[in-house]
């Protein structure tokens, strides 16, 4: 019998738990205010722990957030300075010159690829549109190339001037260029052969047509 009875003190107890309405705790005198309902069917002695237990359990809340503090260096500047003039470039928004429409090759690009083949030396340079003086060149006059030809102006010399110009680009981050070859020299086998190496390379020997936003 004193089994069951503590078995059902425990029951209740438990139940009066989840169902519990709470005791409010007195910020004046610091005592503990239970309501008569809290305490209702619990007997000897769990009585007086149950109503200690649940002011406790009620009075537990979150704890408060901290307010954020505004911090200068993540303002957002009300100017923004474009640090990399390759941007519009790359997006196909930068002001292109058309130039005039007699002239050949035509200026109307962003970077133009020139091969040129001599009776004795191959070269290559890749121009930009902001500047006269090309950016990149590659040529069999260097030693670097020389050395590893057995002539500089054949087929093979074309291929090699491709390879090491398309690596140079890569390096550089120009990836596509226009390229224009004289329409009597374009069947030529060092022109598709020096085509064949810089596609190879990655470059892409097209650019994409300007993109233009209204206002």
């Amino acid at each position: 019998m004193a089994l069951r009875e503590i078995s059902r003190g425990v029951r209740q107890f438990l139940g009066q738990i989840h169902r519990c309405g709470s005791g409010v705790a007195s910020k004046r005198t610091g005592e503990l205010r239970t309501s008569p309902h809290c305490c209702r069917g619990v007997v000897g002695s769990n009585r007086v722990a149950f109503c200690f237990l649940v002011p406790t359990r009620c009075l537990s809340q979150a704890a408060a957030r901290p307010e954020p503090t505004p911090n200068e260096d993540e303002a957002v500047s009300p100017t923004f300075v474009n640090r990399n003039p390759r941007n519009l470039e790359q997006m196909a928004l930068a002001v292109k010159d058309r130039g005039w429409k007699t002239t050949w090759p035509h200026q109307q690009f962003y970077h133009r690829l020139m091969f040129s083949r001599s009776q004795h030396h191959v070269t290559a340079e890749v121009f930009s549109y902001t500047s006269p003086v090309p950016v990149l060149s590659c040529s069999t006059k260097e030693w670097a190339v020389k050395k590893e030809l057995a002539t500089t102006n054949c087929v093979v010399a074309c291929h090699a001037v491709g390879e090491v110009l398309a690596h140079r680009c890569r390096q550089a981050g120009i990836t596509r260029m226009v390229y224009r070859a004289i329409p009597w020299m374009y069947r030529s086998d060092g022109v598709q052969a020096f085509r064949a190496a810089m596609k190879q390379g990655g470059v892409i020997l097209s650019e994409p047509r300007r993109k233009y936003i209204g206002p």
